[in-house]
């Protein structure tokens, strides 16, 4: 028994490694940097490197102020595993703050970092996703300086309309969160966004999208428009 778990184990471990590897370059280009209902920074580009093999994600995202250079910069390593329709994932978001200790990339310590951890978990229905976030370590802490353990919840569904492919979302966070601003249950990001490819010349597109986001928790609305690379 023990050398058939050896050898579950085994392919487990090796099954990444042996499938096709398949690598992401991309850049995107934003207005604003609008995130979960709340706006992050002006105008940014961010960029994404990853790898991929039997289902399993491995990738890291950028963003960095290109109309203000004083807006903080962000470095995120997304760890993801997803079959059938299902996923599920862990996050290390990253957030600089200028010169001081706390902004430095290596700092871990509880009240001495900038990073905090996010676990999720989600399933895609085809005509509809529901997907579930929760902090579970770094900076995001109650009054008390305990754990918040902010949470975020958003249903999204695709759809096809006018040559462009469209999603509307509905994004809400379920309890008192001071990262999301919220006292209690509040919807904090309603939007419906378009994408579509801009022919330049027979052989060149430009992936374009716009979106209309709405906090209703902030009071606050955006509209971004993107470019991608």
């Amino acid at each position: 028994m023990k050398k058939i778990f050896s050898i579950v184990a085994l392919v487990m471990i090796m099954a990444p490694v042996c499938a096709e590897v398949e690598t992401t370059i991309a850049a995107d280009v934003v207005s604003e940097y609008v995130w979960r209902g709340a706006k992050c920074g002006d105008a940014a580009i961010q960029p994404t490197l990853g790898v991929s093999a039997a289902g399993f994600d491995l990738s890291l995202w950028g963003s960095v102020g290109v109309a203000n250079f004083g807006d903080t910069r962000e470095l995120d390593v997304t760890l993801s595993y997803s079959i059938a329709g299902a996923s599920v994932g862990v996050t290390d978001y990253w957030f600089s703050a200028g010169d001081e200790p706390f902004g430095r990339y290596f700092k871990y310590g509880k009240g001495a970092t900038n990073h905090v951890f996010e676990v999720f978990a989600g399933y895609d229905f085809g005509f509809a996703s529901i997907s579930w976030y929760t902090n579970f370590a770094g900076a995001d802490y109650k009054a008390d300086g305990s754990s918040a353990f902010s949470s975020y919840c958003e249903l999204a569904a695709p759809f096809s309309f006018g040559g462009a492919d469209w999603t509307a979302t509905l994004g809400m966070v379920p309890f008192e969160s001071g990262l999301y601003g919220t006292e209690g249950f509040a919807v904090t990001n309603v939007s419906l966004s378009a994408a579509k490819s801009i022919d330049i010349t027979e052989n060149f597109s430009l992936p374009v999208s716009a979106g209309l986001t709405v906090n209703p928790c902030a009071e606050m609305a955006y509209l971004v428009f993107g470019i991608s690379f």
